[in-house]
């Protein structure tokens, strides 16, 4: 197997070269490693000259899908890793998946389990977002708990599906991992191979009120997706759980404009049931 690590990044040079740094450490060689920059304002162009054997792109700033995007389009292999670019691979991280895939070879996605890392100390992961790896659609339809920075995938699932969404600021993974899971098995490498850490204030997770109504948008869009009925049943099921919680959440904030969007939309999805 022949495989690409995209690394999108903005304004994080100094992580960046310990994202890197962790790829070309790894057990198993990637053949390639893009790192798209979207757009810095720091010295994240001098990673070219910190490891000359990068592929180098720079844009001007358009979010971490389009960054994702344009890595995966210049990809000249059919194996695509992720790192988001203050992340970690663990050593064997892409032996352990080649492994796997090499055993599967009618698996096209797989994904592993974490390790969280804050302030320089090992933290227990919640419950919620353990890994369990045995229903992906009915298990990330909540919440996103595939992490990029894990997940190994061919090229043509993108053919099949799509690219990620850039009109999602974030959430942006939850909606492509779910539309992935309604065509495609995804698989759980049970081993935690990759490090993520928490704390920095640049995370796109801390920026916006509400992450829910992004979720919404992949839930709905799913609708149009599916013919499959229980499938249907269960976004319907989630859809009205996140409309009451975001309805609620505009009441108390009096969000007039989200108040009358979350109503409007309880109603519509009562009608259908």
């Amino acid at each position: 197997m022949e495989i690409t690590v995209v690394i999108p990044t903005f304004n994080r040079y100094e992580l960046l070269k310990r994202a890197v740094q962790s790829v070309l450490q790894q057990t198993f060689q990637a053949k390639e490693i893009i790192v798209v920059d979207d757009g810095s304002t720091d010295d994240t162009s001098r990673i070219q000259n910190d490891f000359p054997q990068i592929k180098y792109i720079y844009q001007e700033n358009k979010g971490v899908s389009s960054a994702r995007n344009l890595g995966i389009q210049h990809a000249v292999y059919d194996w695509i890793a992720f790192l988001d670019s203050d992340d970690r691979f663990v050593e064997e991280k892409l032996e352990k998946q080649v492994d796997f895939h090499q055993s599967n070879l009618d698996c096209l996605v797989s994904y592993t389990d974490e390790i969280w890392i804050r302030n320089n100390q090992e933290i227990k992961i919640p419950k919620k977002f353990q890994k369990i790896g045995q229903h992906v659609f009915e298990e990330n339809i909540a919440y996103c708990n595939i992490a990029p920075s894990s997940v190994l995938i061919h090229k043509n699932v993108f053919e099949k599906v799509g690219y990620f969404d850039e009109a999602l600021e974030v959430c942006e993974d939850y909606d492509l991992w779910l539309r992935i899971s309604l065509q495609f098995q995804i698989a759980l490498v049970n081993e935690k191979l990759i490090r993520k850490y928490a704390g920095h204030d640049d995370q796109l997770s801390f920026k916006h009120w509400g992450m829910d109504r992004f979720r919404i948008a992949t839930l709905e869009k799913l609708l149009h997706l599916t013919t499959d009925q229980k499938k249907i049943e269960k976004i319907n099921h989630e859809l009205l759980k996140k409309y009451q919680l975001l309805l609620k959440g505009a009441i108390k904030y009096d969000k007039i404009h989200n108040i009358s969007i979350y109503r409007k939309k309880l109603e519509q999805l009562n009608k259908r049931d």
